[in-house]
């Protein structure tokens, strides 16, 4: 965006240590763990890290955290790299915690020397009730004062696979009546005999993320680390692992995660939604996943544009969707090609046209663009196909559309006047009649008449045929996560519509996956990306010309 702002509070930091001389350059990091999909919120966290690099001259590592086998696949790892490079960034280095283990595990060793760690034979039941609660201390495990030889060879056991997963853990010895509950002596390691994507059976032990996190960014040298709030509590334990190894000193900062309104941005929630076949799938159109956005059309600019417009905060808020859709709305206004679709097709009979005669019209291909994008091929005849909405047989006194005796404007074409209609043993119109006036053709009209209304319209004997799919908001509610009773019981029975045997302008059978359209009055749409094949077209809607839902709301 080109417009002056402010610096937000990570670039006033920035800016203060390279002024300070605490750091040469800035070195940031995105750490997802490969667990799922990526969603709009770990959008934010990329604009944020790649964006504060790419301004301060710095660099930044993409860090895969994969210190969890259970949860975790090179399926999401390919995923993630897609998404991060669609979205227009590249990673200076790629790391995986995995790369860690032999290093993290010697850090481990280290505590364990110095008195600070000991390995633990309670399980995760029992140490989390002698947690104790924020306003009572812990007590302490009746394995807390091992000895240090003693702590070695047990861990060294549980290394060599000597035990099963739950038997024992290793903690730090740290201070079990904390006010800070991270810091009554957290666990570091846990048994897992899972296999590993990248490791294979090397490892049953795997660090915790508390453990990982902190280090790893140490071992890159990552000089800001950045993450969402909810990691403010964790700030004390990765200050405190790195002081007590005496290794580089990373400094974690938090901002605000990104909430959004009428979806859930939580992967367990997303992950429920997938596997309970309620979505098509971590990409399906209507959930928050960047792949999932991408297929409906959304462009990497677009998201980069709300990330920048909801700028970086310290207090947790909820982003109205309406916000994203207007910036998605902005970017395909300039560049998404105009094309005429018919969604609920009833023919039109143009009856002073002369039967078999047709011809070729231009259309332009986008007006925001320099000399209109270029003009494309629109075949026009004798019957043609409008939409069904766009009739009235007794229509009221503003009605700009056709109803008999009404003038319209048929879309780069010519002007129309409604002689009569056909209707069906049921009464339903099946048929509109109008003549059109021969000077009237756009571009070289010389009729003098002015009309209000412009349709448009595909030529019924050059049409061709496609499925289209029209999403809306997955939820019905703004914040389906605070709602009571399952999440899912919120969800919006007509987030899809799904219209079979809509009519499309035949320059639609060049069109390419991601490719992104405005269907002329109808919305921006894209081709599916997944369901089209050859011969059959599906076409994604990826939001409304304007905000319909708000004026729904407010019926």
């Amino acid at each position: 965006m080109s417009e002056e702002r402010s610096l937000n509070f990570l670039e006033e930091i920035v800016e203060a240590d390279l002024a300070a001389g605490k750091h040469v350059e800035i070195h940031t990091r995105f750490p997802p763990e490969p667990n799922g999909y990526l969603h709009i919120g770990h959008a934010k966290s990329i604009c944020l890290n790649f964006g504060l690099a790419d301004k301060y001259g710095g660099k930044t590592n993409l860090r895969f955290d994969d210190t969890n086998p259970v949860t975790e696949d090179t399926e999401y790892v390919d995923s993630i790299k897609a998404d991060v490079r669609w979205l227009g960034f590249d990673w200076e280095e790629e790391h995986y915690a995995s790369d860690y283990f032999d290093q993290l595990y010697a850090f481990a060793v280290a505590l364990i020397n110095k008195g600070l760690a000991y390995v633990d034979d309670l399980s995760a039941e029992q140490i989390a009730t002698m947690k104790g609660t924020p306003t009572e201390a812990g007590k302490e495990s009746p394995f807390r004062n091992r000895s240090i030889e003693e702590n070695l060879f047990l861990f060294t056991a549980m290394k060599n696979g000597e035990y099963n997963d739950g038997e024992k853990v290793l903690r730090a010895k740290i201070d079990l009546a904390s006010p800070n509950m991270h810091m009554r002596d957290p666990i570091m390691y846990r048994i897992k005999k899972t296999h590993h994507h990248r490791t294979g059976d090397t490892w049953c032990i795997y660090p915790m993320y508390d453990f990982a996190h902190g280090q790893s960014d140490s071992i890159e040298n990552i000089s800001h680390s950045i993450c969402t709030l909810e990691f403010e509590v964790h700030k004390p334990l990765y200050n405190w692992y790195i002081a007590q190894l005496g290794i580089f000193p990373s400094n974690q900062f938090e901002f605000a995660r990104l909430n959004l309104t009428y979806t859930v941005m939580s992967k367990r929630k997303l992950l429920q939604l997938v596997q309970e076949n309620l979505v098509d799938g971590w990409d399906d159109p209507r959930m928050p996943t960047i792949s999932g956005l991408r297929r409906r059309g959304y462009t990497p600019l677009s998201l980069r544009n709300f990330c920048e417009r909801i700028g970086v905060q310290r207090r947790e808020n909820i982003i109205d969707v309406g916000l994203l859709e207007f910036c998605v709305r902005e970017d395909l206004n300039k560049t998404a090609l105009r094309r005429m679709v018919v969604l609920d097709p009833i023919k039109l009979v143009i009856t002073n046209y002369p039967e078999g005669q047709s011809e070729i019209l231009k259309g332009e291909n986008n007006p925001e663009l320099e000399d209109n994008g270029g003009y494309r091929d629109l075949p026009f005849g004798r019957e043609l196909w409008i939409e069904a909405e766009d009739f009235m047989e007794d229509a009221p006194k503003k009605w700009f559309r056709l109803a008999p005796g009404n003038k319209v404007r048929l879309k780069s074409a010519y002007i129309v006047s409604c002689t009569g209609f056909e209707k069906d043993a049921s009464g339903k119109v099946t048929a509109v009649h109008c003549e059109y006036i021969p000077e009237s053709k756009s571009g070289q009209d010389t009729s003098g008449i002015n009309v209000k209304g412009t349709m448009h319209w595909i030529s019924a004997e050059k049409a061709e045929t496609a499925e289209v799919r029209l999403y809306d908001r997955l939820f019905q509610v703004e914040d389906p996560s605070s709602e009571e009773g399952d999440f899912k019981s919120y969800m919006n029975p007509n987030s899809l519509e799904i219209i079979e045997g809509a009519k499309i302008e035949p320059s639609l059978l060049e069109a390419q996956p991601g490719e992104q359209f405005q269907f002329i009055r109808k919305g921006y749409f894209t081709l599916d990306s997944k369901l089209s094949a050859s011969g059959k077209l599906v076409f994604n809607r990826t939001v409304t010309l304007k905000d319909a839902w708000s004026k729904e709301m407010k019926k």
